[in-house]
C-alpha cells in the first residue's frame, strides 16, 4: 500500500478499535454501577434492559476483535517496511506479536478479549458478571501501552501510563454508558407506564454520577496528558498535535455543555408522573442530547487515532 493510504488505514481501524472497546467496555460499567442497582427487582424492563446490554457488548466485542486483527496486520505492515500483502506472513507477524512491546500487549489483549467472550457466554454465573467487567477494564487499559504513554521511561513514564489508563476506562465509562443509556430512554418512551419511568429516573440520576466521576477522572489525567506531551502553550499552539488536541478539547466541552443540560435540567422532570408532558418532553430532549454527546464522542476518539500516528508537540516546539 502507498505510504499515504496505508498511513489512513491505520488511523481509521485504531479509531474503529478505540470507539468499538470504549462501548464494550461501558456498557458493562453502565450494568455494574446504573442497571443493576436500579433493577434490583425482576421484570419485564430488567430482562429488556439486560438483553439490551448484552447484544452492545457482543457487539461492540466482535468489532473489537475484528478491528483490533485489522490493527495487527497494518501495523505488522508499518513496522516492517513491506506491503501488507508480504507483511502477512507467519514470520513477519510472530516477530511483530512476540518481539515488539505493541505486539506483547497485543497478545494479553486477545487474551482479556477472549476471557470476556467466555463471561458473556455464560453470564448467568455468579462470577461471570464480575470477571466480565475486570476484563473489559483490562483490556481497554491495555490500549495506554499501545501509545505514547507507553513508550514513556521512568517515573514520568510510569505516571503517564497510569494517567492514560484511566483517562482511556473514564472516556469508555461515559462515551460506553451513554449507548445502553439512550437504549434504556427509547424504550422507556414507549412504555409509558410507573415501572419505566420509575427506572428511566433513578438511571439517569445514578448516569449522572457516573459521568461526573469520569469527567474529573477525564479532566485530571488529561491535564496530566496534556503537560507531558505538549509541554508548553506554544506546542499547543505551534504543532500540528496541538492543533488537535484543542480541538478535541473543544469536542469535549459541547459533550460537557449537553451532560451539564441533562443532569441539571432534564434530569429532574424525570421524576414527574408518565403522563406529564414536561417528563416526556425531557425523555425526548435526554434521548436527543445523548446521541449527540455519542456523536462528539466518536469524533473524540478520531481525533485520538490521529494523535497517536503523530509526534508529540513537545519534541516539536522546543
Amino acid at each position: 500500500m502507498p505510504g499515504d493510504a496505508a498511513n489512513v488505514s491505520l488511523i481509521v481501524v485504531r479509531a474503529i478499535h478505540f470507539i468499538a472497546t470504549a462501548i464494550t467496555v461501558g456498557v458493562l460499567i453502565f450494568r455494574t454501577v446504573v442497571a443493576e442497582p436500579a433493577l434490583y427487582r425482576e421484570g419485564t424492563a430488567r430482562i429488556v434492559v439486560m438483553g439490551q446490554i448484552v447484544r452492545a457488548a457482543w457487539i461492540g466485542l466482535a468489532v473489537t476483535a475484528a478491528s483490533g486483527a485489522a490493527w495487527v496486520l497494518l501495523q505488522a505492515a508499518a513496522m516492517s517496511g513491506l506491503p501488507l500483502g508480504e507483511a502477512a506472513t507467519t514470520d513477519v507477524l510472530s516477530t511483530v506479536m512476540t518481539e515488539t512491546q505493541f505486539g506483547m500487549v497485543s497478545e494479553f489483549r486477545v487474551a482479556l478479549a477472549i476471557m470476556l467472550a467466555a463471561c458473556l457466554s455464560y453470564d448467568r454465573l455468579p462470577l461471570a458478571r464480575p470477571l466480565a467487567l475486570a476484563s473489559g477494564l483490562g483490556l481497554v487499559a491495555g490500549i495506554a501501552w499501545t501509545g505514547h504513554a507507553g513508550s514513556s521511561v521512568g517515573d514520568v513514564g510510569n505516571v503517564h501510563l497510569t494517567a492514560d489508563a484511566l483517562h482511556l476506562i473514564a472516556a469508555a465509562a461515559w462515551l460506553g454508558g451513554l449507548v445502553p443509556f439512550a437504549l434504556l430512554l427509547a424504550e422507556a418512551r414507549r412504555n409509558q407506564d410507573h415501572a419505566w419511568a420509575s427506572l428511566a429516573s433513578q438511571a439517569a440520576r445514578r448516569f449522572s454520577s457516573l459521568g461526573m466521576a469520569s469527567v474529573g477522572t477525564i479532566l485530571a489525567t488529561g491535564i496530566v496528558n496534556t503537560w507531558i506531551l505538549v509541554g508548553s502553550f506554544k506546542g499547543l499552539i505551534a504543532t500540528e498535535y496541538g492543533w488537535l488536541l484543542m480541538l478535541k478539547i473543544f469536542f469535549f466541552m459541547i459533550m460537557l455543555a449537553f451532560a451539564a443540560i441533562n443532569r441539571f435540567w432534564l434530569t429532574p422532570d424525570l421524576a414527574l408522573p408518565p403522563d406529564n408532558e414536561a417528563r416526556l418532553k425531557s425523555v425526548r430532549r435526554l434521548t436527543r442530547n445523548s446521541g449527540i454527546e455519542i456523536a462528539f464522542g466518536l469524533a473524540i476518539f478520531a481525533i485520538v487515532a490521529v494523535l497517536g500516528t503523530l509526534h508529540p508537540a513537545v519534541h516539536l516546539a522546543n
